[in-house]
């Protein structure tokens, strides 16, 4: 991945990645308990409780990602960290409003962190 100001789209290897967890929040796991994921952090209670809370509020059930998202999902370097930003499918939409943010830091054992799920 790249350290600059840019976006950039989301590399091959991550997509799968938020494939799956895009697959687990559709099915309402939203704290990844029962869909753990390699290199993906748990996302805690709290955390979840507001991405459960802000789907509901959308009103549209998620449904797993369509390809059509990878042409407005990005990544981009924040000075320690890479902000991702992946655009969730809905059964209604094949790319919603609604986006993954999340961090990857560098290094040893780099996890994906999942901060959110709202409308930028």
């Amino acid at each position: 991945m790249l350290k600059d100001d840019a976006e950039h789209p989301i590399p091959e290897g991550w997509r799968t990645t938020f494939r799956e967890i895009a697959r687990a929040f559709a099915a309402g796991d939203y704290e990844l308990r029962h869909h753990p994921l390699e290199n993906v952090a748990p996302v805690p209670p709290a955390i979840a409780r507001h991405i459960a809370a802000n789907v509901a509020a959308y009103g549209a059930a998620l449904a797993p990602l369509n390809d059509a998202t990878w042409d407005w999902s990005v990544y981009r370097w924040m000075e320690d960290y890479w902000l991702v930003l992946v655009d969730l499918t809905t059964v209604a939409e094949p790319v919603s409003d609604l986006t993954i943010h999340a961090k990857l830091r560098e290094g040893q054992g780099a996890r994906l962190e999942i901060d959110s799920v709202h409308i930028p």
